[in-house]
C-alpha cells in the first residue's frame, strides 16, 4: 500500500465508520460457512482475519470511550453502534463451533453487557426513513440468541436456551418495527447496507434452527407444541429470506452499483448468513437436500467477500481513493 493510501486508511480508521464492525461480521460468517462445508483450513484463515479486525475494533471502541466520550456517545446513537454486539456474537459462534466454549462464553457475556444500552440508545434516535442499517437492532438481538442457543446445546444449559428463545421472539418484533422505519427505496439506491433487510431475517432463521437443534439434544426444552411452532416459524423465515435474496439480487442487476463503497461489507454479511442459515435449517429440521444449495450460497458469499476485500485494497492503495465518514447509518 502506498504512503498516500496508508494515510487515507488511517484517516478512515480514525473516523471509525460502522463498516469496521460489518467487516468483522462478514469475515466471521464466511468462516462459519466454510467450516460447515468442510473447508477448515480456509475457514481458519478467514477466522484469523476476523479476529484481527475484531481486536482492532475493540481497541478503538475502548480508546474512544476513554478519550473522546462525546464522539463515542454520538456514534452509539446510530444503528451502526450495534455492529459491536453483532460482530462479537458471530465471532463467538465460530469459536463455539471450533470447540472453544470458554472463549465463546466470554464473548457472549461481553455482547450481553453491551447490548441493552446500545439498543435503547439506538431506538431512541430512530428516524422516519432509514437505510438498511436500521435492521441491526434485529441482527444484534438475534446474534445473542444464536450464540446463546449454540452454547446451550454444546454445554447442556437449559436456562441459556430459554433465554435465547426470548431473544429470538424479541428479535422478530424488532425486525417488524425496523421494517416500518426502512426506506424501501434503498433496495435500488442503497450503497450496500440495504442487504441487511434480508440478513436480519437470515440470522433470525439461524437462531430458530439453533433453538430447534438445542431441543433435539439431551435436554428437554420444548414440548411438542413449542417445537412445532419453532419449526414452522423457522421454515417460514427461510422462505422469506430466500425471497429477499432474490429481490435484492435482481435489484443489483437492474441498477448495478459497481463502485467500491465501505458499506459493501454489510452486503457480504447477509450473503454469508443466508448460506449458513440454509445449511443449519437443513441439519436441524431434517432437510438434507438443502445442503447443496447451501454450499452454492457459501461460495457466492466467499466470492462476494473477496470482491469487497480486493475493492478495499485497491481503494486505499490507489490514487483515486477518498476518505469519507460514510457507513451504515
Amino acid at each position: 500500500m502506498s504512503a498516500s493510501g496508508m494515510s487515507r486508511f488511517r484517516a478512515w480508521w480514525s473516523q471509525r465508520p460502522a463498516a469496521a464492525g460489518t467487516a468483522v461480521m462478514a469475515a466471521a460468517i464466511v468462516s462459519i460457512g466454510l467450516h460447515l462445508i468442510g473447508h477448515e483450513t480456509l475457514s481458519r484463515i478467514v477466522l484469523a482475519l476476523a479476529c484481527a479486525a475484531w481486536l482492532a475494533l475493540a481497541a478503538d471502541f475502548v480508546v474512544r470511550l476513554l478519550r473522546d466520550r462525546q464522539r463515542w456517545l454520538a456514534e452509539a446513537e446510530t444503528p451502526a453502534g450495534l455492529t459491536a454486539v453483532a460482530a462479537t456474537t458471530v465471532l463467538g459462534t465460530r469459536f463455539s463451533a471450533a470447540g472453544w466454549q470458554t472463549l465463546a462464553e466470554a464473548l457472549l457475556a461481553l455482547a450481553a453487557v453491551l447490548w441493552p444500552g446500545l439498543l435503547i440508545d439506538v431506538v431512541r434516535h430512530w428516524k422516519r426513513r432509514m437505510a438498511g442499517a436500521v435492521f441491526l437492532v434485529c441482527v444484534a438481538t438475534q446474534g445473542l440468541a444464536v450464540l446463546g442457543a449454540t452454547l446451550a446445546a454444546a454445554e447442556s444449559v437449559a436456562w441459556l436456551a430459554h433465554t435465547a428463545l426470548v431473544l429470538f421472539w424479541l428479535g422478530l418484533v424488532l425486525y417488524g418495527v425496523a421494517l416500518g422505519h426502512f426506506d424501501v427505496r434503498q433496495v435500488v439506491t442503497g450503497a450496500g447496507d440495504h442487504w441487511v433487510v434480508g440478513g436480519a431475517l437470515a440470522i433470525s432463521t439461524l437462531a430458530g434452527s439453533k433453538l430447534v437443534a438445542a431441543g433435539n439434544g439431551g435436554l428437554y426444552l420444548w414440548n411438542s407444541d413449542d417445537r412445532g411452532v419453532l419449526r414452522a416459524v423457522t421454515e417460514a423465515l427461510l422462505v422469506l429470506v430466500m425471497a429477499w435474496y432474490v429481490v435484492l439480487a435482481v435489484a443489483e442487476v437492474v441498477r448495478p452499483r459497481l463502485r467500491y463503497d465501505v458499506r459493501r461489507w454489510a452486503t457480504v454479511f447477509p450473503l454469508g448468513m443466508t448460506a449458513v442459515a440454509v445449511l443449519s435449517v437443513g441439519t436441524a429440521l431434517g432437510f438434507p437436500w438443502l445442503r447443496t444449495p447451501g454450499q452454492v450460497l457459501v461460495w457466492i458469499a466467499v466470492a462476494g467477500w473477496l470482491v469487497v476485500a480486493v475493492g478495499a485494497v485497491r481503494f486505499y492503495a490507489g490514487p483515486e481513493g477518498q476518505v469519507t465518514s460514510t457507513g451504515p447509518r
